[in-house]
């Protein structure tokens, strides 16, 4: 007999996700890891570049919300900036969270959403950990950045996007990265914009990353190349990051798309 599972599809500037709520897993028998590789598969399943699943707060918790996500090789990484922007629209323009601005419990500790008039989403995105800068790995200075989750930030002149796609899978899991990272190919424009392309830990090259986005402005403050206010290019569009110095807080603003709803045969 098929069973039918409920699912929503969004993006955040075209890093798609499938948000499930927590009884939606009740109807399938497959661990969370093989369920976020079926219906991620984008030839036999929905296809995505993650999976999130929604949760009601944890009893000992002070979050509003809670989730989980993973991507599409079923992997489950610490933080997402595009899926918490998606996920905080969901539960809002759901019904699920009645404020515009609340907590959700994350893995990467406790992240706060906003959700503003014109229905982007800027959010609280914690302390940027940058570690150290320039230095050297495979011909490249890189900047390792933590962002709740890890990130290797590689500043060039060249063409950032098949740089990404020719270095990002081995520098993802080179030894260096017990982990395994995201790495980021930054080109800066100006003291205000940056051109950022991304290959992502457990997806590969993504439209979006926005903890990526967060890490490459981090960095490129560190290094002098740009201000604390910076406009960040990526394949599927823009965001916009603010660095706060008197308190080391990152802040990430950007849209989230709803694209369509609808129920998958099991």
């Amino acid at each position: 007999m098929k069973i039918l599972m409920n699912f929503t599809k969004m993006h955040g500037l075209g890093n798609d996700f499938i948000i499930i709520e927590a009884e939606e897993l009740n109807k399938t028998d497959l661990a969370q890891d093989q369920l976020a590789k079926k219906l991620c598969d984008r030839n036999f399943g929905i296809g995505a570049d993650g999976l999130i699943i929604i949760n009601p707060p944890d009893i000992s918790s002070d979050c509003d919300i809670n989730w989980r996500i993973l991507n599409s090789d079923g992997s489950e990484p610490q933080m997402c900036g595009n899926g918490i922007r998606c996920l905080a629209r969901y539960v809002y323009d759901k019904g699920l969270i009645s404020k515009k601005k609340f907590s959700v419990c994350t893995p990467a500790g406790k992240i706060v959403p906003e959700i503003l008039h014109n229905g982007h989403v800027r959010v609280d995105m914690g302390t940027p950990k940058v570690e150290p800068v320039n230095h050297r790995l495979k011909n490249f200075d890189i900047t390792t950045v933590n962002m709740g989750n890890p990130h290797c930030v590689i500043f060039t002149q060249g063409n950032s996007a098949g740089l990404a796609r020719e270095f990002g899978p081995e520098i993802e899991i080179h030894d260096m990265f017990p982990e395994k990272t995201n790495v980021e190919f930054v080109k800066v424009l100006s003291k205000n914009k940056i051109k950022v392309d991304v290959w992502e830990r457990g997806c590969g090259i993504t439209l979006a990353c926005g903890t990526g986005a967060c890490a490459s402005v981090a960095a490129a403050v560190v290094n002098g190349t740009v201000e604390n206010n910076v406009e960040v290019e990526l394949p599927g569009g823009i965001l916009y990051i603010e660095l706060i110095k008197d308190v080391n807080k990152i802040f990430m603003t950007g849209s989230a798309k709803f694209v369509f709803e609808g129920k998958l045969f099991l």
